[in-house]
């Protein structure tokens, strides 16, 4: 076990497998995944760790202990499996992102599809100007396994309200403050593809004006839900 690993940090670590080994159940469950592509990642609070699926592994066979942990650099420090092979767009995003806590990578077919087209989702449901506050950015073509993904991922959502983008002729990197908090991103950008796809099949679809985009968004961020569960 690595050096950077000892006490408060070891149960934390623990923990945090724990949820990144659930939440891949959600990407199954959700049909955001097929065979073992995809994947969650959650940082560890207060360190320059991260918690990350294994590379190649069924869903179904992941457990806790079959997690990856790595440090910024995307160097696996504790785990028996090789890391995601988007480890290094992960561990660029939380480099460069430091209130990000979870990034999520899915080819779900819906979105994927609006990827492989290179062309950003608009906004004009309710439910993405409450989620993603616009539209959802698309970025460039990126080869996988370095940190080239990552980078695009942090040019395009610095500064954006969207916690979702397509990469090109790829499929969807979310991030969020928590694991779960990507997961959901993930999940609903998967649905809001779905819709606005249908959509165009009847027509072109109606835009929201910016003001309500606006509106919604600070509805569903500040207001929507319960107190402290957001």
């Amino acid at each position: 076990m690595d050096e950077k690993l000892k006490g408060d940090t070891t149960a934390e670590v623990e923990r945090l497998r724990k949820v990144v080994c659930g939440l891949h159940a959600e990407l199954v469950r959700n049909n955001l995944v097929a065979w073992t592509a995809g994947n969650v990642s959650g940082r560890v609070p207060g360190t320059d760790l991260f918690v990350i699926k294994p590379s190649g592994v069924p869903y179904d066979e992941l457990t806790p202990e079959s997690m990856v942990v790595c440090d910024l650099d995307g160097t696996p420090v504790d785990g028996d499996y090789a890391p995601s092979s988007d480890t290094a767009a992960h561990a660029y995003v939380y480099r460069h992102m430091p209130d990000v806590g979870g990034v999520v990578h899915t080819h779900s077919p819906y979105a994927s599809a609006w990827a492989a087209r290179g062309e950003p989702i608009p906004c004009v449901l309710t439910a993405m100007a409450d989620e993603f506050g616009g539209e959802i950015p698309v970025g460039p073509f990126a080869l996988i396994g370095g940190d080239d993904i990552g980078k695009a991922v942090v040019e395009l959502l610095t500064g954006h309200r969207s916690p979702a983008v397509l990469m090109r002729n790829h499929g969807v990197f979310t991030v969020g403050a928590s694991p779960r908090a990507a997961v959901k991103a993930a999940v609903m950008c998967e649905d809001v593809a779905r819709t606005v796809h249908l959509a165009r099949q009847l027509g072109e679809p109606l835009p929201i004006a910016q003001d309500d985009i606006d509106h919604l968004y600070d509805r569903y961020q500040n207001v929507y839900g319960q107190k402290g569960s957001r």
